[in-house]
């Protein structure tokens, strides 16, 4: 996929009485469709208005992954994108120039979910089950991978089964899957379809992390004003929800017509995401870099990239200490 180079933003005049606001025209980038509910932040900062209040015309832009987004956005192709935590290790050993500004919560963006009363208390008990991840190169099954690492275990004691975006979720409440390690929202859909789940914290076992704004090192070199303004809004639409909880599901919806009539799905996802992913942190957006580091660690241990990058190339805080 070929995106417009970020370079050259477009401004466009907006009339505000008798003077022209003019708001640059962003393209940000993200692994999956903005509308989902595991995307509120973004939805809540764009649907509020705090892209625009930092003279921002923010478009998102759905790209095939959070490594996608990476690769894309070091490559100039689009001057921010989301992730997790640990996308940038991926990508930083690829020799992709492009690193973490923040991360959205102290928890872990993928948990476990089993299916309630069938006996897998945590990852243990995985053995000799079927397990779905969304992709073999998805941070969901590397996360697997450090659970099941946390019992001993590998990826050849169980039957792992990368299912897609929809099958993921679908076979397991089938009946299909034992467990799955995926989103909160997915894990809710499963329930819907008639799956009585079980969500167990991931990061209970394996330090995998929250959803991450990636940008390039040239960015954040050049146009740093720009990130600042990407990362505070966005921020801030986090921040609020973790404020009011159910109370920003009606602007929600007014942003998603299509989720009009699932109030109560979304005011549940969005108390699950407090809970499990967005508590935690002292500075809201701060990577933790210890935490960083194991996970890097990890995924040199498994092969998963072939050496550890220098930790200051992975991230940078400097974005949410001005907050």
């Amino acid at each position: 996929m070929r995106l417009r180079p970020a370079a050259g933003f477009v401004l466009i005049a907006f009339t505000c009485g008798l003077k022209a606001q003019p708001l640059e025209e962003v393209n940000y980038l993200m692994p999956a469709p903005a509308t989902l509910p595991s995307f509120i932040p973004w939805t809540l900062a764009q649907q509020r208005g705090y892209y625009a209040k930092e003279g921002l015309k923010v478009t998102f832009q759905t790209v095939r992954g959070g490594v996608d987004v990476s690769v894309q956005v070091g490559a100039g192709n689009a001057p921010i994108g989301g992730g997790i935590g640990e996308t940038t290790i991926i990508t930083r050993a690829q020799g992709v120039p492009s690193r973490t500004v923040a991360v959205l919560g102290g928890g872990a963006f993928t948990q476990l979910v089993v299916h309630d009363g069938q006996g897998i208390n945590g990852p243990q008990d995985l053995k000799g089950k079927t397990v779905n991840v969304l992709a073999y190169q998805d941070t969901s099954f590397y996360s697997l991978l450090g659970m099941l690492a946390s019992a001993g275990l590998t990826k050849n004691d169980v039957d792992v089964q990368a299912a897609g975006p929809t099958g993921i979720w679908q076979q397991f409440a089938a009946g299909k899957a034992h467990a799955m390690a995926t989103t909160i929202n997915w894990g809710l859909d499963a329930r819907n379809a008639g799956a009585k789940i079980r969500i167990i914290r991931s990061d209970t076992y394996f330090p995998s992390m929250a959803q991450a704004i990636i940008a390039s090192d040239a960015m954040i070199q050049k146009h740093p004003e720009l990130i600042q303004k990407l990362v505070r809004a966005t921020v801030r639409g986090m921040e609020d929800i973790m404020r009011e909880s159910d109370g920003v599901v009606a602007d929600y919806l007014a942003a998603v017509p299509s989720m009009k009539g699932k109030e109560a799905f979304v005011a549940e996802n969005i108390a699950l995401y407090i809970d499990y992913v967005y508590k935690g942190q002292k500075v809201a957006g701060a990577t933790d870099p210890q935490r960083l580091a194991q996970v890097q660690k990890f995924y040199v241990s498994q092969g998963i990239v072939a050496k550890e990058s220098p930790l200051d190339q992975l991230y940078t805080n400097q974005f949410v200490q001005q907050q």
